[in-house]
C-alpha cells in the first residue's frame, strides 16, 4: 500500500467513509436568526463549501442551552426549539458525498457579560485579566445541573441525526465547558467530577456515552481536544494523553487535535516557534506521541498552508486527516485546488488593525474571518482586502447595540 495523501478516502471505526483527507475545522458563524435557529445564510455558505471539494465539513459551535451562549447569534438545539432549516442545512452540506457534522458546545464561563450575568462552570473561578473584563465570574454547577447538560448534548446529537447531518463533534477544546472540566486550573471540585484526571474526564466521557446511546453505533462521533491549554498548572500534555486514550477505548470515531484557550490562544498561531511553522502543523509533536498510543483516526488542525505540508503529515502516519479553517474562510475552493495537484498556498496571513491596543483587546482573528463567512452566507465572495479595523469597529458597534438591547437571539 502506498503512502496516504489528501485525495485518499478514510473509513471511520463506525463504518462511515470520508471521501478525502481534508476536514474543515469549526469556525463559529454567529449568524443565527431570532429564536436561536439556522437560516438560508447557513445553507448558502455550506453549499459553497460542499462544492469546494472538502471531504468533511464541521459546523461552527451549535449550543445546547439558550441560557449559555458564546455569541449573540449562536444556533441552539434544545427541547422546545423547532428549527426546520436544520434539514436544508444538512442537505446542502451533503452535496458531492460530503460529510457534514455539527459541532456541539456549551461555553461554560466563556459566555460574555452582556449574554450571561452569572455564567456556569465546574468551579466559581473567573477568567484571568483582561478577559475578566469581558466575562463575569461564574458559579459552580450542581451535580444535577451537570447531569442535565450531559442530557442536552445527547438530545442535540439525536436532533442532528434526525435532521440529516452525518455526524457530530463534541467541542472539548479552547477553554469552553468540556475543556474547563478537564483543566485543574478551572475545575477545583472535590466531588466525582473533579480532582484526579479520571474524575475530571468523567464529564466528557459521560457526554460521549450518552450521545452514543442516542445515535447508535454507526453514526460518527468526534471530539475536538486540546493537546494542552499551555497554562502553568493547567490541562497538561500528560492529562490530555490519558483523555485521548480513554475516549479511543470508548469508541470515538475521530479525534481532532488543537490547543490553547482564550487566555493562551496558541491555536491562532500568534506565538508559534519558527521551527514549528516550517512543519506547518502547530501541534505535530503532540500528534506524533498520540499516534503511538491510539488507533482512532486523528485530525490535526492548526497551521497547514500547502498541499506539500498536508501530504507530508499524512504520509508520515502522524495523522489521518488535516484540518483547515481560515484558509477556507477566504477561499472556499481551496480544497479543490489542493486536490487538483496544483502547487497552491493558503492566503492566510497575520492581521492587524494598525492599533496595538485594539489588536490585544479584540479577538481579531475571529472577528475578521467571521465577516468572511457572513459575506459567503449572503452569496458573495470573501474579501481578503477587507480592513481588519473595519471588522473590529463593526463588532464594537454590534456589541454596544446588543448590550443595550440585551439581544439574545
Amino acid at each position: 500500500m502506498g503512502k496516504i495523501n489528501i485525495s485518499d478516502s478514510l473509513i471511520l471505526p463506525c463504518g462511515a467513509t470520508i471521501k478525502n483527507r481534508i476536514g474543515k475545522s469549526a469556525m463559529s458563524e454567529n449568524m443565527g436568526s431570532k429564536g436561536f435557529v439556522s437560516n438560508d445564510f447557513f445553507q448558502t455558505l455550506y453549499e459553497r463549501w460542499a462544492d469546494g471539494g472538502t471531504g468533511l465539513l464541521i459546523t461552527g459551535n451549535v449550543m445546547v442551552d439558550q441560557r449559555a451562549l458564546g455569541e449573540a447569534r449562536n444556533v441552539v438545539i434544545e427541547k422546545g426549539i423547532s428549527d426546520p432549516s436544520l434539514k436544508s442545512w444538512a442537505e446542502v452540506g451533503k452535496k458531492n458525498h460530503t460529510q457534514i457534522w455539527v459541532q456541539l458546545n456549551h461555553p461554560g464561563k466563556q459566555s460574555p457579560k452582556f449574554l450571561s450575568k452569572v455564567p456556569v462552570a465546574p468551579s466559581a473561578i473567573p477568567l484571568k485579566k483582561p478577559l475578566s473584563r469581558v466575562f463575569n465570574t461564574p458559579r459552580a454547577l450542581s451535580d444535577l445541573e451537570i447531569i442535565e447538560i450531559i442530557e442536552r448534548f445527547a438530545y442535540a446529537a439525536k436532533v442532528c441525526k434526525e435532521s440529516g447531518f452525518t455526524g457530530v463533534q463534541i467541542h472539548g477544546a479552547h477553554g469552553y465547558l468540556v475543556s474547563q472540566f478537564l483543566s485543574p486550573t478551572h475545575n477545583q471540585r472535590t466531588d466525582k467530577w473533579g480532582g484526579s484526571i479520571e474524575n475530571r474526564m468523567r464529564f466528557v466521557s459521560e457526554i460521549y456515552q450518552s450521545i452514543r446511546r442516542e445515535v447508535g453505533a454507526q453514526f460518527p462521533i468526534s471530539i475536538k481536544l486540546n493537546s494542552a491549554d499551555f497554562q502553568k498548572g493547567g490541562f497538561s500534555k500528560e492529562d490530555s494523553m490519558k483523555v485521548v486514550q480513554h475516549l479511543s477505548e470508548l469508541g470515538m470515531d475521530l479525534i481532532e487535535i488543537s490547543g490553547g484557550t482564550y487566555e493562551t490562544p496558541v491555536m491562532t498561531g500568534t506565538k508559534v516557534k519558527e521551527s514549528t511553522k516550517a512543519r506547518e502543523a502547530y501541534f505535530m509533536d503532540y500528534c506524533e506521541e498520540v499516534r503511538k498510543i491510539v488507533k482512532t483516526p486523528l485530525m490535526l488542525t492548526g497551521g497547514f498552508r500547502s498541499s506539500q505540508g498536508m501530504n507530508e503529515a499524512l504520509s508520515s502516519g502522524v495523522c489521518d486527516m488535516v484540518g483547515i479553517a481560515r484558509s477556507l474562510a477566504i477561499n472556499p475552493d481551496f480544497s479543490n485546488e489542493l486536490l487538483s495537484g496544483k502547487d497552491v498556498k493558503s492566503l492566510v496571513k497575520p492581521l492587524s488593525t494598525g492599533f496595538p491596543f485594539l489588536d490585544r483587546t479584540f479577538p481579531l482573528e475571529i472577528v475578521w474571518y467571521t465577516d468572511q463567512l457572513h459575506l459567503m452566507g449572503k452569496g458573495q465572495d470573501p474579501n481578503i482586502k477587507r480592513s481588519p479595523l473595519r471588522s473590529v469597529l463593526s463588532m464594537i458597534l454590534e456589541l454596544g447595540m446588543s448590550a443595550v438591547k440585551k439581544v439574545r437571539g
